[in-house]
């Protein structure tokens, strides 16, 4: 599943395309993904001009001009869902599975493409956005200014539940997912296996570091592509070639000087890779 970097790429791809252009026309191409497509999604969007393009976790957020009454449009990209751009004069046949598709008074084309269907197209009103279902209950961004050692031993305190898993509850912070948990936790030499609550301020400071200079890294690298990811333009984002444990099951730990091997154990359903040996 696309997280935090993924959505952050392809935010980043559309703004050019998207702010301060007219949307001319919305096709649907099928009734939805995992949920159905607004009924009155062509109706609240065609005419409206593109204000900016957002993220908020794992969510991209297209908010129109407007004021209050704006329109707001919130895609998840489910498991396989991609994002790319035709520019004018230069459109491709559309494929199988290009579900949703936005053209703009510039002759670009944006098209949401997924094959699984796991995403899902939305919509909400500017004034009130951060009580949608989908928003009002997330935790800080972790590139954001609300994040830091403090909160995090405060917002941990008494919790039981090892602290990869308490980092990856949305309402603890917003947008980490597997990939970017097992790397952060890599880097601030932080076991995935203890105890959430023995977070103190020294490791807090630690993780919260780390955190945010491997969503940074992974960001300038076009995020992941593991199976679907993929920027707007079709280039391939390539964190994985810079990935220090995940998904790196029996590989020599990559600290020098450590002779253990990256293991790998399942915590919720969801599989760990770690250092043993450097990670307490």
């Amino acid at each position: 599943m696309p997280e935090l970097p993924e959505v952050e790429t392809v935010c980043r791809g559309l703004r050019p395309y998207l702010e301060g252009i007219r949307i001319r026309r919305v096709e649907t191409r099928r009734s939805g993904l995992r949920v159905p497509f607004p009924v009155d999604l062509s109706q609240r969007l065609v005419g409206r001009t593109v204000a900016n393009v957002d993220r908020r976790s794992k969510y991209a957020l297209i908010r129109t001009e407007g004021g209050p009454d704006a329109v707001v449009m919130i895609l998840h990209l489910g498991m396989s869902g991609r994002v790319r751009v035709d520019l004018p004069g230069a459109w491709p046949d559309l494929l199988k599975h290009d579900h949703l598709v936005l053209e703009m008074e510039t002759g670009a084309r944006v098209v949401l493409n997924d094959a699984r269907r796991f995403g899902m197209v939305v919509l909400g009103n500017e004034a009130d956005l951060s009580l949608h279902p989908l928003l009002r209950d997330l935790g800080p961004e972790p590139l954001g200014e609300h994040f830091d050692a403090p909160y995090l031993v405060n917002r941990l305190k008494g919790r039981k539940s090892p602290l990869k898993t308490a980092l990856m509850d949305q309402h603890v912070v917003a947008g980490l997912g597997n990939i970017y948990v097992c790397e952060s936790l890599f880097h601030a030499r932080l076991s995935p296996c203890r105890l959430a609550s023995s977070l103190t301020p020294d490791r807090a400071g630690r993780l919260v570091e780390a955190v945010q200079t491997v969503l940074k890294d992974a960001i300038a690298a076009g995020g992941s592509t593991l199976q679907d990811h993929a920027q707007v333009s079709g280039e391939l984002g390539y964190f994985q070639h810079r990935f220090r444990v995940y998904g790196r099951e029996g590989e020599p730990c990559s600290t020098p000087g450590c002779e253990s091997a990256v293991q790998k154990l399942v915590q919720a359903g969801r599989s760990t890779f770690f250092c043993g040996a450097c990670q307490r």
